[in-house]
């Protein structure tokens, strides 16, 4: 088993992202907002360099960008499938600001109402 986790930071995305698992037979995750580092330090204002970062962060109405952290237990015979779905929606991972993606393995899993 692997735990495959997705940091999206095309959060347009979500929707055709899940639809696409879902018919591809991924039917369970966890989907967590989350907030990059970046946005962070550039509100710490005792750092004035990574104050500069603000402009840089912010989008053109002066929000920060979001992320969705995506979480999937996934057996091992399924992480690839799984991979190649999320690239077919979302691309080459390899632009900025697209996505992270990577995989840890899992020893044990209670509570998915099966035992894998």
């Amino acid at each position: 088993m692997q735990l495959l986790i997705l940091i999206l930071k095309k959060v347009d995305f979500v929707n055709d992202l899940i639809r696409a698992l879902a018919q591809g037979g991924v039917h369970g995750g966890t989907i967590i907002d989350s907030t990059g580092m970046a946005n962070v330090l550039g509100n710490l204002d005792d750092l004035p360099m990574f104050s500069m970062l603000r402009k840089v962060i912010n989008d053109e109405d002066g929000t920060k960008e979001s992320c969705k952290t995506m979480l999937f237990v996934l057996k091992d015979e399924d992480v690839q499938k799984t991979r190649q779905i999320i690239r077919n929606v979302l691309g080459d991972l390899s632009q900025p600001n697209t996505a992270v993606m990577f995989s840890v393995p899992v020893t044990f899993v209670e509570g998915l109402g099966e035992t894998l």
